[in-house]
């Protein structure tokens, strides 16, 4: 495997239990590429008199807005109650018991802020669920990162984002237990449009250009429509494109609304959106593998009895400001359309496709662990393997529809289509057949 360098710069990592301690701390800020963006209603330090959230799924907000500890954990337990029955369903275990468990690669999630006490909670989680001790580091590569005190949560939700950095790890870690994890922490809130996201991007470039990640995943999303004008996402695409370069491969969720997604002037998830369809970037972006939600049938004994379904939330679109790349032409007599697709695959996502998005990084650690080293950009072998369908651990979504707050969606059908791309996942076959078909070419 690749040597991986700087993998605590500006920051601390743990190697047992322990915490980190990185936040209100001075941080050596990286510079990166410099891009010129139309001036954000950035919210930092300095809070602003307007309450903006951030547009994360409803599973964050109910674990962030425990103050301890044990408080999340629990909330992580009832928001995530199928999170352990996933991980039999998908039937990982068997890989673990090959040794396939993520062992040499390194798992990066991008949050604004973070969680400073995020080591405690793993340990907590992975003790009450018998999980190993996670390997955890904690970056800000974009800046300082500022304390979210009672007063700056009034002012910007920032409890909502450590909810989500705890969901993102819990994810990754109960899939790819031996990975090593590293949260990228971001010091602007990022809510809609512009805003938060050129700190994001820089997180992205500072991983990919020290060869930090294995794989990025990007639990955060905002319409293309919210940018200033549609071409304007492209601004941020130098992210993504040294991270192609870097033979990282980027995961990105497509979105919590159905088929549509919040206005500039949402101040709740989904609480004012485009009574049109909208596609959310970065899962539009491709650059990335963009992934959607689906929802399992299981039993008591978490074993799948009956295919997948699409889960009504999940975000589904055709891009406004990206054509449809290559890899993509031979589904376009099912989209109809010269514009790009997404998503391109789901996993679990009844608790949004925040949850989906690590589950899949999780599955790309495990196929890093087994390929011997980087991945690089995965889409083009993603859709040579889906018309294989079983046989490449691609499983079928053909039932389910995103229909939302009076937009009109996608229906999931046969084969590949616009609402759940390929379908869902079986990584004890996907994992090798990815492996295999990387190799090919």
């Amino acid at each position: 495997m690749q040597e991986r360098t700087d993998r605590s710069a500006a920051g601390t990592r743990r190697g047992s239990r322990g915490a980190t301690a990185l936040f209100g701390a001075a941080v050596v800020a990286v510079a990166v590429s410099a891009v010129m963006l139309p001036a954000a209603n950035a919210a930092t330090s300095t809070p602003t008199t307007k309450m903006i959230r951030p547009e994360l799924g409803a599973a964050a907000t109910v674990i962030g807005a425990n103050p301890t500890v044990a408080g999340r954990v629990a909330a992580i337990d009832r928001a995530a109650t199928a999170l352990p029955d996933v991980t039999t369903a998908y039937g990982v275990p068997n890989l673990w018991n090959e040794g396939i468990t993520g062992a040499g690669t390194t798992v990066a999630v991008v949050d604004s802020f973070g969680d400073p006490n995020a080591a405690q909670v793993l340990d907590s989680y992975d003790t009450e669920h018998g999980l190993p001790a996670a390997d955890l580091s904690v970056i800000a590569p974009a800046g300082p990162i500022p304390v979210c005190t009672p007063a700056l949560e009034q002012q910007i939700g920032c409890d909502d984002w450590i909810g989500e950095t705890d969901l993102d790890i819990v994810m990754v870690h109960s899939i790819a237990p031996a990975a090593h994890i590293v949260i990228a922490a971001t010091p602007v809130n990022e809510t809609e449009g512009f805003t938060g996201l050129p700190e994001m991007m820089d997180a992205v470039d500072y991983l990919a250009k020290h060869h930090i990640a294995d794989v990025i995943s990007l639990s955060f999303g905002t319409p293309e429509d919210d940018f200033p004008t549609l071409s304007d996402p492209k601004k941020l695409d130098f992210a993504f494109r040294d991270a192609k370069a870097a033979g990282i491969p980027v995961v990105a969720a497509t979105g919590d609304c159905g088929a549509t997604d919040n206005t500039l002037n949402s101040v709740t998830q989904c609480g004012q959106v485009f009574p049109y369809r909208v596609a959310s970037w970065p899962g539009s972006d491709p650059l990335v593998t963009a992934v959607g939600g689906s929802v399992l049938q299981l039993n008591a004994n978490n074993q799948q009895t009956a295919p997948a379904v699409l889960w009504p939330d999940s975000g589904a679109a055709l891009s406004k400001t990206y054509a449809r790349p290559s890899w993509q032409n031979k589904v376009a007599s099912i989209t109809q359309s010269t514009q790009r697709s997404l998503p391109d695959i789901t996993m679990q996502g009844i608790d949004g496709t925040s949850q989906a998005t690590p589950l899949f990084g999780a599955v790309l650690a495990l196929a890093t662990q087994l390929h011997g080293g980087p991945l690089g950009f995965v889409n083009t072998a993603l859709y040579k393997l889906g018309p294989k369908g079983a046989k490449a651990g691609i499983a079928d979504i053909t039932s389910g529809e995103d229909s939302q707050y009076g937009v009109t969606g996608f229906s999931a059908g046969p084969g590949f289509d616009i609402a759940s791309g390929w379908g869902t996942v079986d990584p004890r076959t996907f994992v090798p057949a990815l492996v295999r078909q990387i190799d090919k070419g």
